[in-house]
């Protein structure tokens, strides 16, 4: 019996609830003229943010912030089609040193090879600079290209002198 009781009670409700809505509409309908109607019916919804969080427009003096001064203490390295680059380390000894470029410095760590070269290799960047006796050579693993060749400092292009290279050195203490 109870069961049956609940049961007359929820259809009295739904019955009810549908005749409110259909008497609504109909009542908007009525009193709105058509031409609102359809576009309603037509609305359509708004398109995706491609963002969820919306980029505040940047100003110069935040770009300004993003770029990285060049070290203190840091050699100049000129290259060829006028480019350059500026280390800051001793290629004689440490193993990491930072090179500068693009306005962005990098930390590179040594690589051991074996032709005597000096190469220090960062693959988290890509960026790979080799130094032989005459000449440093910037590379990138990322799109596989020389960024800078011929790069030499003022001493090296004014009197000829090798590289501060760690094979140049070990020679020079061999001797």
């Amino acid at each position: 019996m109870n069961k049956l009781l609940i049961a007359a009670v929820v259809g009295a409700l739904s019955m009810s609830g549908m005749l409110a809505t259909t008497s609504a509409l109909a009542a908007d309908a009525s009193t709105a003229p058509a031409k609102t109607t359809a576009k309603k019916a037509v609305a359509k919804r708004p398109a995706p943010a491609r963002r969820l969080i919306k980029r505040k427009p940047a100003t110069e003096a935040k770009l300004a912030a993003k770029v990285d001064p060049v070290p203190d203490g840091s050699t100049k390295w000129s290259c060829n089609e006028g480019l350059a680059f500026y280390l800051k380390g001793d290629m004689k000894r440490d193993q990491i040193v930072t090179v500068n470029w693009a306005k962005k410095d990098y930390q590179l760590p040594r690589q051991a090879t074996t032709t005597g070269a000096d190469r220090f290799h960062d693959s988290a960047t890509g960026l790979d600079l080799v130094v032989i006796p005459t000449k440093a050579m910037l590379f990138s693993d990322k799109d596989e290209a020389r960024l800078a060749d011929e790069c030499k400092t003022a001493e090296m292009a004014a009197t000829g002198a090798p590289a501060p290279t760690q094979a140049n050195e070990l020679i020079k203490n061999v001797k």
